[in-house]
């Protein structure tokens, strides 16, 4: 064999090994992608709205469940439980009376739920992008609802977006509540 053939052959051989690497890395991304899809379900679309890019969605979204496996979440003990569960009723019946009270005070009674089960509470996006990782459905909700609280605060908000607010509240305190054993799905 010629020195020639011999550099011919080895070329080719790089280019195919290149490019069987290449499609392997296509696939393993597309599987990356595909996975958190289907784990974030909504909040996927919500996040790739915001970059434009399906890869630093796909970035962000795994960087997000890294950080999530750092958090210690904890369950709550019945006492607890019952406890938040009294505070929420108190806040649905106050929602009659004062509806843009009940929103505020929603929002207070999900900031003090969701730091007794143990996600981290000082940044509101912060901690949206938290809560997304176990309950990417109800987040979505959840976004609208400090939306429409601070909206509230600014110049006001109509009964029907006070009642969607705390409509809204309810849902994540219902998952909060269930711990663990209730993370919502996405495809629930």
């Amino acid at each position: 064999m010629s020195s020639t053939t011999v550099i011919l052959v080895i070329v080719v051989a790089v280019i195919a090994l290149l490019a069987l690497v290449a499609v392997a890395w296509s696939r393993s991304g597309k599987r990356r992608s595909a996975r958190l899809r289907e784990r974030f379900g909504p909040e996927y679309d919500h996040q790739l709205a915001e970059t434009g890019d399906p890869a630093e969605t796909d970035r962000i979204l795994a960087e997000r469940e890294k950080r999530h496996r750092t958090i210690k979440l904890r369950e709550l003990d019945q006492r607890e439980r019952e406890t938040f569960e009294r505070r929420w009723t108190d806040v649905q019946r106050e929602f009659v009376d004062d509806p843009g009270g009940a929103v505020e005070h929603a929002d207070r009674l999900v900031d003090e739920l969701l730091s007794a089960r143990g996600y981290p509470v000082d940044d509101a996006s912060r901690r949206a992008e938290d809560v997304s990782v176990d309950h990417p459905v109800v987040v979505q909700r959840y976004r609208e609802a400090r939306r429409i609280g601070a909206a509230h605060r600014e110049r006001g908000a109509d009964t029907e977006d006070l009642r969607s607010a705390v409509t809204a509240y309810r849902e994540l305190v219902q998952a909060l509540l269930e711990g663990d054993s209730g993370r919502t799905s996405t495809t629930a």
